[in-house]
């Protein structure tokens, strides 16, 4: 490994398996974080009866949904009756190919999805959703846009980091490292805090609207993902900063014992 200083062939060795191992770390967990910001199975609902449900309101349900006017509630309920899964970026609901009120409902269904506009990932939430008047709920507001905001800080760490450690690699030296594990360690904190945020803003959300009865949720994939992502960036970080420090204690060392 270039990165690595000609002090010792057991040395090299010890420290060139953690930086391997670090780089293997932080390239699975940024793949992952990717996956997980780009995909819509955040958290799923599930309903015992879709169809029937789609079939009773007609066309309506799911024009309400994708119509730019839809606010929380409307969007809520329609993922609620139609086995709906919410991410970061979008939110999507199950409903027939082709539903009419003269039509026997369908088992044949596909998936609507719409995107959250830029606006909408900065718009106010309030305190009833779907009440304009009712005042702004300031803890969902701003956990929302935190959710928005910090995977894209994260991977920008990350990436920040992989650029130091090729710099590193340049100057076959391990000092830079440092920067790259405080970097990734940040990161990690930036995808807890993404974890966390998006747990307590679904946890508020279903206090205002409690699920209904033959419905239920849970989180999807795309979140377990990022729950998995945090652990990795730590672990990264860690022999980053391992790697770098001791290499220097024991060349320092090794040096003072070499003048002596």
């Amino acid at each position: 490994c270039p990165c690595v200083p000609t002090e010792g062939t057991m040395m090299d060795n010890r420290f060139a398996t953690a930086l391997v191992i670090a780089c293997v770390l932080s390239l699975i967990s940024t793949i992952y974080m990717a996956a997980s910001i780009g995909t819509d199975f955040w958290y799923e609902y599930h309903t015992l009866s879709p169809a029937e449900n789609v079939s009773e309101a007609g066309r309506s349900i799911w024009e309400e949904f994708v119509s730019k006017d839809a606010d929380e509630k409307t969007y809520t309920d329609a993922l609620f009756r139609c086995n709906g899964t919410v991410g970061l970026w979008r939110r999507c609901i199950t409903v027939p190919k082709n539903s009419h009120w003269y039509s026997p409902p369908e088992t044949d269904m596909t998936t609507n999805c719409i995107s959250f506009s830029l606006s909408d990932q900065f718009v106010e939430k309030y305190i009833e959703p779907g009440n304009h008047n009712s005042g702004t709920d300031l803890n969902r507001t701003y956990l929302w846009r935190l959710q928005f905001l910090l995977p894209f800080v994260s991977i920008g760490l990350m990436c920040f980091g992989a650029l130091i450690g090729l710099c590193a690699c340049a100057c076959r030296s391990l000092y830079p490292a440092i920067a790259t594990g405080v970097l990734h360690f940040l990161a990690g904190l930036c995808t807890l805090g993404l974890v966390g945020c998006y747990v307590a803003g679904i946890e508020l959300l279903h206090r205002k609207l409690p699920l209904p009865e033959d419905v239920r949720g849970e989180f999807g994939w795309s979140f377990c993902l990022a729950c998995v992502s945090a652990p990795l960036q730590f672990m990264a970080a860690a022999l980053f900063i391992w790697a770098a420090r001791t290499n220097r204690k024991e060349f320092t060392l090794l040096k003072a014992y070499r003048v002596a």
